[in-house]
């Protein structure tokens, strides 16, 4: 494929690697964040550093942003009453894609509202975490219209392995957080099983192995099992360093209630996930990896 001139915004444990894989495949990439030691380090993958915003999607093919909250996502395209937004200077040849994780409804303000100065624009949340990120393997959720999916889908290649187009602009915001409160509810259920196992003197990694054949299989047993000493490679085997936040996870489980309720659907299972895992950050557990909702379980 041609190389681009990408813009990209967000370098955080996401974004970084994600720019990086961009640079590795040959695109022409210039970068911004407040951090000036993240923007320093994409600088030595071979990137360029933008000195604003503004002049990260300056001459853009593409401009992508990773940020953590609809807040900086409004603001950064739409302005604030102190300063105005990237609609301001976009290129109507650049495509927007944001690959942060926020509600339904703020992607659909932006996405319209850039759509409206015919600025072509994707919501495109990820999933795989720091370790997909990194290796280049993460699944795009992505929503808009067809010709910008198409587009898009030029550059996500770069950065994933999974590429899927859920529907109009939002859809890839409503499909994620769909996944990541099914997962929630997985981890938690499998946790619950596996310690009860143990409390009737089962060995974990055995009762893991005969419910990973049977009908209770699903991903966290098989890839990313909570119970430590089951699965080397899974944070629970590491101290539960992530991976995956509690913090991000309430912060999904969240956004999903508003959707729940924006839609008047019924959640009893998602919403006891999102209360455990809201108990843990009380508890101080923020920053562990998700799979931690194993330790309300053990004795």
């Amino acid at each position: 494929m041609s190389k681009l001139n990408i813009g990209f915004i967000g370098l955080g444990n996401m974004g970084g690697p994600m720019a990086a894989n961009l640079v590795k495949a040959g695109h022409s990439v210039r970068v911004f964040d407040l951090s000036a030691e993240a923007v320093k380090e994409l600088v030595n993958h071979g990137a360029s550093a933008a000195q604003s915003a503004s002049d990260c999607a300056h001459e853009a093919d593409v401009l992508i942003s990773m940020l953590p909250a609809s807040k900086h996502v409004k603001s950064l395209y739409l302005g604030t009453d102190e300063q105005s937004g990237l609609i301001k200077v976009l290129s109507k040849s650049t495509l927007v894609i944001d690959c942060s994780t926020i509600d339904a409804q703020s992607a659909r303000d932006v996405g319209y509202a850039l759509s409206e100065q015919d600025i072509a624009f994707v919501d495109a949340p990820v999933s795989g975490g720091v370790a997909g990120a990194t290796a280049g393997t993460l699944t795009f959720i992505v929503g808009g219209e067809q010709a910008a999916f198409d587009k898009a889908n030029t550059v996500l290649v770069d950065m994933g392995k999974n590429i899927f187009h859920a529907g109009d602009i939002g859809a890839g915001q409503v499909a994620k957080i769909c996944n990541n409160m099914l997962l929630s509810i997985l981890m938690a259920g499998t946790s619950e099983a596996i310690q009860m196992g143990i409390n009737n003197g089962l060995d974990a990694k055995v009762l893991s192995d005969i419910m990973s054949a049977s009908s209770g299989r699903n991903w966290t047993l098989e890839l990313y099992n909570p119970c430590p000493g089951v699965m080397e490679t899974a944070p629970a085997s590491n101290d539960y360093k992530p991976g995956f936040m509690v913090d991000l996870m309430a912060k999904d489980l969240g956004l999903a209630m508003e959707a729940a309720q924006q839609s008047n659907s019924l959640t009893p299972m998602g919403s006891m996930a999102k209360n455990l895992y809201t108990m843990m950050q009380h508890q101080g557990a923020g920053s562990d990896d998700f799979s931690a909702i194993f330790k309300l379980f053990s004795k």
